[in-house]
């Protein structure tokens, strides 16, 4: 799914990789299973109704706000179970604090959003409960399967979070100097696609069978599932929200005749992994988009503009 990187990654605590590192993988391997496992449940992540909407662009603030505060609960207790469980030897080697984390910066939005004392105005809602409740569980009676829920939360940020920031910056109007949207920078991580290769070969050194194999796909099938609720509840809650929305993101899987090939997320990241297919790919994808013409007419006129002055 994601090729080499080039470059050097330096990670927290003992967590090295370098260039030199192997990168063949087997259809076997941690990581392409639960890839496999779970294309199911992405595919019916990103069909939903308000993932659709978010990457249009048709996103209500008050929603925005609401999706953050069940991320800060989600976050926090898959951090607080990572944290309890780092000398695991199940987990040990996926240990990242100071590049993952998302608490801190979770917080660091709900203050923008909800002020100074954001912490007194939010609550856990009824389809988050359950999905912090299970990472508890999990991290209480079998600490394997925080593989899982890592593996679905911090990949799936890396990779298309990124998408969703822009797509937020721009419907929301969030500054672009990152408030509101701290959730979306990985400030320790400056080079997602080594750091994913770095994170999907530890996964692949981790020593498990065909029945932890299955335990894992399963788990991770679940906190799809578990988002979905979320995802589900919010749109419910959109229905009473009054606001003014405009088509200004991405295509959703619905427009694209089931075809996943063709998803934005999709396609940057096999354009990232140096698939030159999906690169071309990517680009007509941007180059459709109204404010991309809008940008590239403009440099266009400048560069214009600059060369008759030149030959003057």
């Amino acid at each position: 799914m994601m090729a080499a990187a080039g470059s050097a990654v330096t990670s927290g605590a003992d967590n090295n990789v370098s260039e030199n590192d192997d990168d063949i993988l087997s259809p076997d391997d941690l990581s392409e299973v639960l890839a496999a496992g779970t294309k199911e449940s992405h595919d019916r992540a990103e069909n939903s109704p308000f993932v659709k909407d978010f990457l249009r662009g048709r996103i209500k603030r008050e929603l925005f706000k609401l999706g953050t505060v069940a991320l800060y609960y989600v976050y926090s207790a898959i951090e607080e179970e990572i944290e309890k469980n780092k000398d695991h030897p199940m987990f040990a080697p996926l240990y990242f604090p100071s590049e993952l984390n998302r608490q801190d910066a979770l917080a660091i939005d709900l203050e923008y959003l909800y002020g100074e004392d954001w912490e007194s105005k939010i609550s856990c809602s009824a389809a988050t409960q359950p999905y912090v409740d299970r990472i508890h569980e999990v991290g209480r009676e079998d600490p394997v399967l925080l593989v899982a829920h890592a593996w679905t939360r911090y990949m799936g940020d890396l990779s298309g979070g990124q998408i969703l920031k822009k797509v937020a910056q721009r419907a929301l109007k969030l500054p672009s100097t990152g408030e509101g949207s701290k959730f979306y920078q990985f400030e320790g991580i400056h080079n997602p696609t080594a750091f994913k290769r770095l994170y999907r070969s530890r996964m692949n050194e981790l020593e498990v069978d065909a029945e932890i194999k299955q335990r894992l796909i399963d788990e991770a099938n679940l906190a799809f599932k578990f988002n979905l609720g979320v995802f589900s509840e919010l749109q419910e809650i959109g229905k009473d929200i009054k606001e003014e929305v405009q088509d200004i993101g991405f295509p959703a899987h619905g427009e694209m005749g089931g075809d996943i090939s063709k998803c934005p997320y999709y396609a940057a990241q096999m354009a990232m992994s140096g698939n030159t297919n999906y690169a071309c790919q990517y680009a007509k994808m941007l180059l459709q988009q109204s404010t991309v013409q809008m940008i590239l007419a403009t440099w266009v006129a400048a560069i214009a503009g600059l060369a008759a002055w030149y030959f003057m």
